[in-house]
C-alpha cells in the first residue's frame, strides 16, 4: 500500500531540507519529537521526545541527496499496535517551484490494511511544517503537541 501527500511551501529547498533533517525544528511540528542521525546512506536515525517513554520511531536512511531527496526505512513504536507492523519507507522529495518548493512525501511499503496511525498523522505534520516555515509558528494541533 502506498501514500502520497504533496504540499507547496514558501521557502527555498535548503530551508526545508533543514527542516525535515534537523532536530530541533523538526520537533516543532512533528507531533514534539525530534530525529537524530548524521544523515548519510546507511546510517541509523532516531526518533523521540523527552516526553515520550521511548523511541516513536527508528531506521536507516537509505537515500540522502540534500536538498532533494532522502528515503527512510522506518520502524513505527510509538505504541504496540504499530511496532506490529514492521518497516516501511519514507520518501521526501522536494523540488523548487518559482519562490517555493513542491514537497512530495511518499510512505509505502504498507501492507495493505495496514494501521492507519503509521500515515494518518502526515497531514498535520506537513501543515505544521509549512506553517513553521512561512510563518515562525507552531500550529496547535495533536500534530504538532503530541510530545510537546
Amino acid at each position: 500500500m502506498e501514500k502520497v501527500y504533496e504540499i507547496y511551501i514558501r521557502t527555498t529547498p535548503e530551508r526545508l531540507w533543514e527542516a525535515i533533517t534537523d532536530a530541533d525544528i523538526r520537533s516543532k511540528y512533528n507531533f514534539g519529537a525530534s530525529i537524530r542521525s548524521d544523515w548519510t546512506p546507511g546510517s541509523r536515525f532516531e526518533m523521540g521526545s523527552p516526553k515520550a517513554p521511548g523511541l516513536v520511531g527508528e531506521g536507516e536512511n537509505l537515500e540522502v541527496d540534500p536538498p532533494r531527496r532522502l528515503v527512510q526505512s522506518m520502524v513505527a513504536l510509538w505504541s504496540e499496535d504499530v511496532k506490529r507492523e514492521g518497516a516501511s519507507r519514507v520518501t521526501w522529495e522536494i523540488e523548487p517551484v518559482g519562490d517555493s518548493c513542491r514537497l512530495t512525501v511518499t510512505h509505502d511499503e504498507l501492507r495493505e490494511g495496514a494501521n492507519a496511525e503509521l500515515y494518518g498523522g502526515w497531514p498535520m505534520i506537513l501543515s505544521g511544517l509549512k506553517t513553521w516555515l512561512e510563518t515562525g509558528e507552531r500550529l496547535t494541533t495533536p500534530g504538532s503537541l503530541q510530545y510537546g
